[in-house]
C-alpha cells in the first residue's frame, strides 16, 4: 500500500515536474484542498476527487489515508512543494497516529512524497534573480503559529540582511498584516529596499511588480501573493529583482 504526497507546483501544467504528473496520472483518487481541486480537473479528467475547504485539511488527510488502507491508489495534492507548508507533515503525523492506534494496514502503508516547485522559486523566476544569495520564508498566517512569533520571525530575518520571501502576506482577516511585517523591517532596512510582489503564479492573471519596500507596505496583496524583500545588496536592473550572489570583478 502507498499513498503519494503531490507538489504539483505554481498551478499550471506546465510548472508540474514528470514525477508529479505521472504520481496523479497513476492514481485513482486526488484528495486536496478545492481551489487545488478545482485547477487539477482540467488536466486529469475522470479520476475520483476528493475537496475541502481551508481548515479542514486534517479531515482531508484522514479521509485520504482511510482511501490508502482501504486499497485504493491514492494522491494527496498541494500547490508548490507538498513539505513546504503543504500536507507531508501533516499526513506523517496522522500515520504515526493510526499506527499507535493499531488501525489495520497503517504499519504498512509506504509514503511516496513527489517534491514540486514552491512560490518562493516560481515567483523569483517571474521577477528577476533575488534569491541568489542566502533567504528566508516567513508564512504571515497566523492560523497555525502565533501572531508574536512571527513578528519575532521576521525581526531576526530583517536584521540578519537575509531575503525575505513572506507567503500568506494577506486575507480578508488579515488585511494589514503585509504593512505590519513591513513596518518591522523598516526598522533595519531602508525604504528604498529593493521588493517584488507577484500574484497567480502559474494561472490566469500572473502578474509581476518590482517596487520599493515604502511603496510595498501600501502594497494590496491577497493569498495568491507572494512577497520578496531584498536585502542590502538586491537591486532593480532593467525591472528586474536581482540580488548579486557576490562574484568579483562584475
Amino acid at each position: 500500500m502507498e499513498l503519494s504526497i503531490v507538489g504539483f507546483g505554481p498551478g499550471g501544467i506546465e510548472g508540474m515536474t514528470k514525477e508529479a504528473e505521472r504520481a496523479i496520472q497513476e492514481c485513482e483518487i486526488v484528495a486536496g484542498y478545492t481551489v487545488y481541486v478545482d485547477l487539477l480537473k482540467q488536466y486529469f479528467p475522470g479520476k475520483e476527487y476528493y475537496s475541502t475547504p481551508m481548515m479542514k485539511e486534517r479531515e482531508r488527510c484522514e479521509w485520504a489515508l482511510h482511501q490508502a488502507l482501504s486499497g485504493k491508489r491514492v494522491a494527496v495534492v498541494c500547490s508548490g512543494d507538498s513539505g513546504v507548508y503543504g500536507m507531508a507533515g501533516l499526513l506523517f503525523e496522522l500515520k504515526d497516529k493510526f499506527k499507535q492506534n493499531h488501525i489495520a494496514g497503517a504499519e504498512q502503508l509506504k509514503f511516496h512524497v513527489v517534491p514540486g516547485v514552491t512560490a518562493a522559486c516560481s515567483g523569483a523566476a517571474l521577477l528577476g534573480a533575488p534569491l541568489t544569495h542566502d533567504f528566508s520564508v516567513i508564512s504571515l498566517s497566523d492560523l497555525m503559529t502565533p501572531i508574536s512569533l512571527i513578528r519575532d520571525r521576521i525581526r531576526h530575518a530583517a536584521m540578519s540582511d537575509m531575503v525575505i520571501c513572506l507567503y500568506n502576506p494577506a486575507s480578508k482577516k488579515r488585511q494589514d498584516y503585509l504593512r505590519m511585517a513591513c513596518d518591522i523591517i523598516l526598522a533595519y532596512r531602508s525604504g528604498q529596499t529593493v521588493c517584488g510582489c507577484v500574484r497567480n503564479i502559474g494561472r490566469e492573471g500572473e502578474h509581476a511588480v518590482v517596487l520599493s519596500l515604502e511603496e510595498l507596505r501600501e502594497y494590496q496583496a491577497d493569498m495568491f501573493t507572494t512577497v520578496f524583500i531584498g536585502n542590502s545588496t538586491t537591486r532593480n536592473l532593467s525591472g528586474k529583482m536581482v540580488t548579486p550572489r557576490g562574484y568579483r570583478d562584475v
